[in-house]
């Protein structure tokens, strides 16, 4: 950490105050070389527990300063590892929950940037946001001055936000956990004073698990390094090789046929069809959420119509 560096970050600590040009110091002292080092992620994080009202310069500085040290610190780049994973738990973490709004959203951004996260990130985001539901008490509640048992647009949003990321359960895809987040949500909430954001994304988000079509998982970190690895690898003998491989591929061989080519593979659109068939299984999973709370509300059923209608 440069002395300038330590300079400022000292001094925002002892203010509780940050200023416009102390920011724009932090972040040409910060990238100096190109990164953010482990002890200026540490000092980011302890002024942003002494901010008690973050300018809007800071909270963006915090975002791009924090996401880019936790995706993209290690190699390869895009995936958290179970290290960084516990390390951003640990510093935003106090008392069992978030600090702030700003840390919330960062959490957010982790999961829009990377193509991956461990599964304890996943799993702590989301008890955070139905923390803040269930108590009323949490950083999407400004420290709880609201009424608890409400979706409030916030959260809301902060939730379509993560189970439609890149480093969600499924991407682009919700889950049977995140489905299941959602039913117990909708349950605690009946009769309260939701925002009608929050019966869409209960609709769509369930409707997703039961019928939507999700690709090929994400490449595990492990894989992404190892084929970052040989890609990166120049030696004659993988360069010959490979440079032998990418002018077969494609090159039809004396029956005209092209060589190693698979038989025929269904179609992306019967794909997307057969995953909009209801199973079983997931029939019956969706008659027990629906039998839960004895009733069949007006959420069930807006979701039954809007099944009926995929």
């Amino acid at each position: 950490m440069s002395m300038h560096f330590s300079d400022v970050a000292r001094q925002a600590m002892a203010d509780g105050a940050i200023s416009a040009e102390d920011v724009l110091a932090l972040r040409r002292a910060g990238w100096a070389d190109g990164q953010i080092s482990p002890e200026e992620a540490e000092a980011i994080f302890a002024i942003n527990h002494r901010l008690d009202q973050p300018a809007a310069e800071w909270v963006d500085f915090f975002l791009e300063a924090m996401g880019e040290y936790v995706v993209n610190q290690l190699e390869p780049r895009g995936y958290v590892t179970d290290e960084q994973a516990r390390w951003l738990i640990s510093r935003i973490e106090q008392d069992d929950k978030l600090h702030s709004l700003t840390e919330l959203e960062l959490l957010v951004r982790v999961f829009e940037k990377a193509l991956d996260v461990p599964e304890g990130l996943r799993t702590f985001a989301l008890e955070q946001i139905e923390r803040a539901v269930l108590t009323g008490d949490g950083p999407t509640r400004c420290g709880g001055r609201l009424d608890k048992g409400n979706v409030t647009l916030a959260e809301a949003r902060l939730l379509r936000r993560i189970l439609f990321a890149s480093g969600s359960d499924r991407p682009a895809a919700v889950s049977r956990r995140e489905a299941e987040l959602l039913f117990r949500l909708k349950d605690e909430t009946l009769g309260a004073n939701n925002d009608p954001e929050w019966k869409r994304l209960f609709v769509q988000g369930v409707g997703n698990y039961l019928q939507g079509f999700a690709s090929d998982s994400a490449l595990s970190r492990d894989r992404a390094a190892q084929l970052e690895a040989f890609m990166n690898d120049t030696s004659s003998s993988v360069g010959a090789f490979m440079g032998r491989v990418v002018r077969s591929v494609g090159a039809p061989n004396r029956m005209g046929k092209v060589f190693g080519r698979k038989a025929a593979t269904p179609s992306l659109d019967h794909l997307v069809d057969q995953a909009r068939q209801v199973t079983g299984d997931e029939q019956a999973w969706l008659d027990r959420h629906i039998d839960a709370n004895g009733v069949v509300d007006e959420y069930d059923e807006a979701l039954l119509e809007f099944l009926a209608a995929g």
